[in-house]
């Protein structure tokens, strides 16, 4: 169990911008669909809450990825 576990662990920098990456694909996509379902202010706001998500969740990745090699583990 604990080899799979370290399969979906990130463990370098390397690896946190894969993921983010893929994160910012995932949102831009679905910011495209937000668009066309609604368009106008509505859409173009859903849209810009799903790319704000990825800095969010990627400023958190790479944050706790420096926390994790600051504590040494």
């Amino acid at each position: 169990m604990e080899r799979i576990k370290r399969l979906f662990t990130i463990k370098t920098k390397f690896e946190a911008f894969l993921v983010i990456y893929a994160l910012a694909l995932g949102a831009s996509e679905r910011g495209v669909v937000y668009m066309h379902q609604y368009p106008g202010v509505g859409g173009q706001l859903l849209a810009l809450a799903c790319s704000g998500a990825v800095f969010m969740a990627g400023g958190k990745m790479l944050d706790a990825l420096e926390l994790q090699r600051s504590y040494g583990s």
